[in-house]
């Protein structure tokens, strides 16, 4: 009976051996496989806080760039507002056609530069627009019909020749004549009778009236 009892409990003591054993085996699987996941959580959070670290970097970046962009952006306003101004001052020393041609050019330039709504980018090509429509008209020499107050005080139609935009002539049909040179505002006139001859051939030259040839006419240099 003794024995029968101690061989029972020799198998039940294997028994629990044996189960303690698989359960250890069990746990142990278990614990290796949160340690992996803790592992891998670990490196995510690590690859995160990277990521983060790295977006920081980047806004911060952005926000000094952008502070950088809106500096140059102000500097460029004053900028062309300061061209806006001379151009306008420019402008009133142009012949009165050039003065015409301009006209929806400069119409665009804001009165108030600080309360304009157009863009910085749009002034500067309307400037550039501006100089580039002068720079090609002081190369040239134009003719127009324009009306002039002559010596007896009536308004006349006259023919004027302009020499680039430095220096210019007109003749009526009665045959006075005058020169014109720009001043800051306008152009300023003067009557020249002796001039009436070689306006009209030099204006008929222009018009292929007559054989080319030179015409001599008298140049303020300023």
């Amino acid at each position: 009976m003794t024995l029968t009892k101690w061989i029972e409990t020799q198998q039940i003591i294997s028994h629990e051996r044996n189960d303690w054993q698989q359960g250890r085996e069990i746990l142990v699987s278990r614990l290796e496989l949160v340690q992996r996941e803790v592992a891998l959580l670990e490196e995510k959070i690590k690859q995160a806080e990277a990521s983060v670290a790295e977006a920081d970097k980047k806004r911060a970046e952005l926000v000094a760039e952008n502070d950088l962009l809106k500096a140059d952006g102000s500097n460029l306003a004053v900028s062309v507002g300061e061209m806006e101004s001379r151009i306008l001052r420019l402008v009133r020393q142009l012949p009165e056609p050039m003065q015409g041609k301009l006209s929806p050019l400069t119409q665009r330039v804001p009165a108030d530069t600080a309360e304009s709504r157009v863009s910085v980018a749009e002034r500067f090509q309307n400037v550039l627009g501006i100089l580039n429509e002068v720079n090609k008209q002081n190369g040239e020499i134009t003719v127009s019909y324009e009306v002039r107050e002559l010596a007896n005080g009536r308004p006349s139609e006259v023919r004027a020749l302009y020499v680039g935009l430095a220096q210019g002539y007109y003749v009526s049909a009665s045959g006075e004549a005058g020169v014109g040179t720009p001043t800051a505002d306008g152009w300023a006139w003067k009557p020249s009778a002796a001039l009436a001859k070689d306006v009209l051939n030099a204006l008929e030259i222009l018009q292929g009236k007559q054989t080319p040839a030179f015409v001599p006419l008298p140049v303020r240099i300023q």
